[in-house]
Parts: structure tokens; sequence; C-alpha cells
């Protein structure tokens, strides 16, 4: 019996320490790179529901995505997915987005990237070209989805 509970005891110790094991660079470099990609398809001229869908699908259950800029935080994949689907109704001509720089920590990444696009909002009557560079942090939970996102504009 003592041989039985010990190993209960090992075995849950052991699944618990490797669901608080950290991501590997090779992993954090990895899922940036999926997070510019999808952030990218989502903002084409041929930009779908599914392209939206993938993007959100970075995303665990319980996150927050903070834009600090204009002081808005959205915490429901609903939410999040209602606002990409609007601006479905922009035209857009051409959208860029290229990593910069990397920076790794535990189960964080800050992406700094340039964004360079044309775009027509829906709400306003003229053209819109620009280039910006930002900054984004994204933690990730255990499972490795995004958990929290903090947009930094440019």
């Amino acid at each position: 019996m003592k041989i039985l509970v010990s190993a209960i005891i090992t075995l849950s110790l052991s699944v618990s320490a490797l669901a608080n094991t950290p991501l590997s660079e090779a992993e954090l470099k990895q899922k940036a790179e999926a997070f510019i990609q999808a952030k990218n398809t989502r903002q084409q001229p041929d930009t779908t529901i599914q392209d939206i869908d993938k993007f959100i699908s970075l995303f665990s259950d319980n996150f927050i995505d903070e834009h600090i800029k204009f002081n808005v935080t959205v915490t429901k994949k609903a939410e999040l997915r209602k606002g990409m689907i609007a601006k479905l109704s922009d035209k857009v001509y051409f959208c860029e987005v290229k990593i910069d720089q990397l920076m790794l920590g535990r189960n964080v990444v800050f992406i700094k990237y340039t964004e360079h696009a044309k775009v027509k909002p829906s709400h306003m009557d003229k053209v819109v070209e620009y280039t910006s560079t930002n900054i984004v942090s994204l933690e990730f939970d255990n499972n490795g989805l995004i958990k929290h996102l903090r947009r930094h504009h440019g």
C-alpha cells in the first residue's frame, strides 16, 4: 500500500512539474512567428473568417488583450472576433507585418515589428497608407496559448 501511495505521489509531482516547464527559446520564437503570420494573414484583401478564427485560436480561453495606448482591454473571444469581423468591411490594398526584433523570457516574448499597410477604413472617406513600428508582449499559459497580449503602439 505504501508503494502504491508513493507511486501516485511521485506521478502527481512529475505531471505537475512537466506542466510548469517553461517553453523553450525555440518554442517561443515559433509562437512569436506564428502570431505575426496569423496577424498578417487576418489583415489582407482576401482575409476570411477562417483566418480570424485561426488568429483567435492562438489565445487561451481566459486571456487578456490590452491596447495600452487606447486604454482598451478585451477578455472574451467573441468580442475579439466581432471586432475583427467588423474590420472585414475595410478596403485593404495591402498589409505587411515583419518582425524586427524578438526578446524572450520565461513563457513570454516581446516582439518589435513593423507594419506597412494601405487601407480605406469603412468609417472614412480616404485611403490611409502608413508604416508603424510597434511592440507587443505575449505571455503564454502552460498549454502554450496566449494568456496576456499587451499592444504597445508606436
